[in-house]
């Protein structure tokens, strides 16, 4: 099958040296290898201490890169080019680069900024949540999306949001939850559920919204500025852990205020919180806590520690199920900048269903460069196979790999609907739980996965700065690599000695010819790139 001839299919070498093309002449043959013109001027200009159309200049650089390639050449007389570790890391780099040119930098900088914008809000909401079950096939799917839709259908008729979500949590016919939500912030929850969440305004309700997990019914509370980060330090007054002996409520209670007293008449906090405090994992070191933001805590804690205003503040004693608390802020932090951000988010979108987002306009600059053209009637007869099976299921692959039909076409070749349920069978990885979504992810990284090769192809072939790039890495690992054997590791005040003794022997071993007749066209060439 044409497909795996593409994806299983071996790169060569963008390194090795091909016969220069007529427009592309030899200035230079050093060991019996030809140095084309690309090369010479791709390095060349590079280095901004080089004039090429100054003939002192331009003869002086020219000493300078026949030296650089007799030592090459040293380097590959010794064999390290066929050591497992010149191989490793010409690969890594190799995947690194071609990982850069694999890519919509622009594209990605206005997802993650988009990203970032949405950081600036904390929304608060209240949900109504009608669960899906894992590995849900498509037909499964539409009672539960009609509960959902009555009971919109109840709320948008006047019902109470709350007392309709209560009343079907505890209803057993149903399997539904109901939610408040005090803080939500991007990337904690699925996609499709924030992208709803974040064009909607105070008062609004959504319409049934299907994720991962079912199918939400949020009504958005409030939308607040991100206040950033905060530290404190804290003293817990609680009852000891696994005490027998009850302690009341009201006892606790004015044990905090003791300590609190204390505490704004000067003693030390620090002190405080080691002799009272019944948190005994911040205690030691005076009550203090990392910097969090909102949602990390419980929403009473909380809340008093993010209204005190001034470090040094001290709060009252603040209640949650853990005890009293007595909170002390010793710092705020704003929110970090995009730039301190950015590399977070890229990394976290990266992976999971985020990342068809993150590459959008990579895949779409993709298929427009290549010819994609989608069969939807196709398509189509695979989600009929949804209806009853879940992509994994073998019944599924065993019905889809028996359909021949083309699916989709890329770069002149078709590619049928059995190809893709091969693909499905060896490479069953989505971040989705229905049939539908998952296969739909599933194909968007098949269509990427071949995409991806042609680019790559295409590159070792078309892309000269890949080419002279690759290059430029191959012949570095092996000068670094000589000159450490032959002058670096040896001690500092021998290594001028050693490298004049080492010249005298290369230009010895290698003729090196320099064609001036092509160098002295440097000026033409530079005009015709």
């Amino acid at each position: 099958m044409y497909v795996w001839a593409i994806l299983a299919g071996s790169l060569c070498g963008a390194y090795a040296q091909d016969k220069p093309a007529a427009d592309d002449p030899v200035v230079m043959t050093v060991g019996g290898k030809n140095v084309p013109m690309s090369e010479f001027l791709f390095l060349a200009q590079k280095d901004s201490s080089v004039n090429l159309l100054d003939r002192k200049s331009l003869k002086n650089y020219v000493e300078l890169f026949k030296v650089f390639k007799m030592k090459v050449a040293d380097a590959e007389s010794t064999g390290i080019q066929d050591s497992q570790q010149f191989e490793d890391e010409l690969q890594n780099y190799q995947i690194q680069l071609r990982n850069s040119y694999l890519s919509d930098k622009e594209g990605e900088a206005a997802v993650i900024r988009k990203e970032y914008e949405r950081e600036k809000e904390v929304v608060s909401l209240s949900q109504i949540l009608f669960l899906l079950p894992r590995n849900t096939v498509l037909k499964d799917t539409v009672p539960v999306y009609e509960a959902a839709m009555k009971a919109w259908q109840r709320i948008a008729g006047g019902e109470d949001f709350t007392a309709v979500g209560k009343s079907l949590a505890s209803d057993t016919v149903h399997e539904a939850a109901y939610e408040d939500i005090d803080y939500v912030l991007p990337m904690y929850s699925p996609k499709a559920f924030e992208d709803v969440v974040w064009t909607m305004q105070p008062g609004e309700i959504s319409k049934p919204v299907r994720s991962a997990l079912g199918f939400h019914i949020v009504r958005i509370n409030r939308r607040i500025p991100n206040p950033g980060r905060i530290q404190v330090a804290q003293i817990l007054i609680a009852a000891p852990a696994n005490s027998a002996v009850k302690v009341e409520d009201d006892f606790l209670h004015d044990r905090a205020k003791e300590v609190y007293d204390k505490a704004v008449k000067g003693a030390d906090f620090g002190e405080l919180a080691k002799q009272y405090s019944a948190d005994r994992r911040t205690a030691e070191n005076g009550g203090v806590l990392p910097y969090f933001g909102l949602g990390d805590m419980v929403k009473q804690f909380e809340e008093a520690a993010f209204a005190l205003k001034e470090p040094g503040d001290v709060s009252e004693p603040v209640k949650t199920r853990y005890g009293y608390h007595i909170i002390k802020l010793l710092g705020k932090k704003a929110m970090p900048s995009y730039e301190e951000m950015e590399r977070n988010f890229y990394q976290s979108m990266r992976q999971g269903e985020w990342n068809f987002e993150l590459f959008k306009s990579f895949d779409e600059r993709e298929k427009a460069k290549f010819g994609y053209v989608f069969h939807q009637n196709a398509y189509n007869e695979l989600l009929q196979i949804c209806n009853d099976y879940f992509p994994t299921d073998s019944a599924f692959y065993n019905r889809a790999s028996q359909l021949s039909g083309t699916l989709m076409e890329l770069n002149g070749k078709s590619f049928p609907q059995k190809e893709f349920a091969e693909y499905l069978h060896r490479y069953p990885f989505s971040t989705k739980t229905c049939a539908n979504d998952f296969m739909w992810e599933v194909y968007q990284l098949f269509v990427r996965d071949i995409y991806t090769e042609f680019e790559k192809r295409d590159m070792e072939v078309n892309n000269e700065e890949y080419k002279q790039l690759l290059q430029e890495y191959h012949d570095g690992i092996l000068l670094f690599e000589i000159s450490n054997r032959r002058i670096w590791s040896r001690p500092l005040e021998e290594q001028p000695t050693l490298e004049k003794e080492w010249l005298k022997e290369l230009n010895g071993k290698y003729d090196a010819k320099v064609n001036w007749k092509a160098l002295k066209k440097v000026k033409n060439y530079l005009k015709n790139k």
